[in-house]
């Protein structure tokens, strides 16, 4: 056959059209008016055959810049970060990859393992009590947080600090216009979180606080003195949203008194993959955990007292229940998930915080070298491995003059805080070398003059 990804003949065509009972394709579409029909031939290429469309094809992706053959400092929510020869191998075992849901936990110990594994080291990075087993992204579930404490604290406003990824307050405001929630945005001075601002914001009618921690410009919080402001009005939640690398490193959200805690465990395991698919984390007070989520794994005993897992706590039905529902996802990541678990595993305690304070030391040597070459950094205080440089020309000029030169330039925070024009946020992980980092400096220096 030539177009072998198109296995069907015609033969096959007419033996399907006579066992439905019809004579040609074209009845399958007798309902459908003539007048929305298209009549004609679609406005694309003739097929290919497998062959000539693989070349194609390869030849396009080939065209693409990547991380592979190229020095990146990009960073804004995904990251270049090491990852472990062994996660591939893992996730890429049929019974991992072709699962969905563990729906029979007779056949599904393995998977079921593998997620409560991921709840237990994410617990354990943020100092809280219980996590789900993984959701789509971080951006939505910290829009799940937000709904969650409304609906818990049966209050209808939240103060968002606009030092959170721009993406993840974008879709905040998509998820609470279903329950109408009021979103205050709280301005940034100096890279971090404006207290004066929240502080004066802050009432009885006030559901939630939300920040990032290290926050969008890879600035450290104050969540000590948000959780003294917190704690002045009766119920109202603090939600943090975190880097779990970083959490290596720093004093987790949870011994700060975070009430939930969520994020996006792309930084262990997960390939860049053009921006998706990644693997939220949702953790949170024992408290909270029938409010939680998507879906939980318990480790349990069965009759003859050996160890298994379940899923636990809800069904998947909990999730369709209308205006009833705490949740309208119902799903999970359970392969990034094990992916994030295995590289977590195979890295260790030790490697983790290791691994997070190599990205602290490199940006900070970046940090110094960008100075004594005359470049303004913008905020003054403690940061994790993102930085805010300006610079006099403009950005997205420069990030094309360094394409030439093989590097992937940073984030042009002008295109969401116009403010920042001429600001570049820069992105230093653990396996960005000395020398690459000198390179940078030298070619931007030679850029911008």
């Amino acid at each position: 056959m030539e177009f072998r990804y198109l296995p069907i003949t015609e033969k096959d065509k007419r033996e399907m059209l006579s066992t439905i009972g019809v004579q040609s394709t074209d009845e399958l579409f007798a309902d459908i008016p003539e007048s929305v029909r298209c009549n004609g031939e679609l406005n694309i290429k003739p097929p290919k055959n497998e062959y000539a469309l693989t070349k194609e094809l390869t030849q396009l992706a080939s065209r693409n810049i990547n991380i592979k053959a190229h020095t990146s400092f990009l960073g804004a929510g995904v990251y270049d970060h090491y990852i472990p020869s062994i996660v591939d191998h893992v996730i890429s075992r049929s019974e991992f990859y072709t699962a969905y849901t563990p729906y029979q936990p007779e056949i599904s110990q393995g998977e079921l393992q593998a997620i409560f594994e991921f709840q237990t080291m994410i617990c354990e990075l943020t100092g809280m009590d219980v996590a789900n087993s993984s959701m789509y992204d971080g951006g939505t579930a910290l829009a799940e947080a937000v709904n969650l404490s409304a609906g818990q604290t049966k209050r209808q406003k939240v103060l968002v600090s606009k030092a959170i990824h721009p993406e993840s307050l974008a879709v905040i405001h998509s998820y609470v216009k279903g329950p109408g929630l009021e979103i205050v945005e709280i301005d940034h001075v100096n890279g971090v979180t404006d207290m004066d601002q929240l502080e004066s914001e802050l009432d009885e009618d006030t559901a939630s606080v939300v920040l990032q921690y290290p926050n969008f410009f890879g600035q450290i919080e104050r969540l000590d003195r948000v959780r003294e402001l917190v704690d002045q009005q009766k119920k109202t939640m603090m939600i943090t949203s975190s880097n779990p690398l970083a959490l290596g490193y720093l004093t987790p959200p949870g011994e700060f008194g975070a009430d939930i805690v969520v994020g996006d465990a792309q930084v262990f395991g997960i390939p860049a993959q053009y921006g998706g698919p990644h693997c939220g984390y949702f953790a949170t007070t024992k408290k909270l955990m029938r409010k939680v989520p998507g879906r939980l794994v318990g480790q349990t005993k069965d009759e003859e007292g050996r160890r298994g897992f379940v899923l636990t706590l809800q069904a998947r039905e909990q999730h369709i229940r209308r205006d009833k529902a705490t949740s309208n996802i119902c799903s999970n990541q359970a392969l990034n998930a094990l992916a994030a678990s295995v590289a977590m595993s195979s890295l260790g305690k030790q490697g983790v915080r290791k691994m997070s304070w190599m990205n602290i030391q490199k940006a900070s040597y970046m940090k110094k070298q960008l100075e004594e070459s005359g470049f303004e950094i913008a905020f003054t205080g403690a940061f994790f491995n993102e930085i805010v440089v300006k610079l006099n020309q403009d950005v997205d000029m420069v990030n094309r003059k360094l394409l030439e030169k093989g590097i992937i330039g940073g984030y042009n925070l002008s295109r969401d805080f116009p403010e920042l024009s001429s600001h570049m946020l820069l992105a230093i992980t653990e396996i960005r070398t000395k020398e690459e980092v000198d390179q940078f400096i030298k070619e931007v220096g030679d850029i911008c003059g």
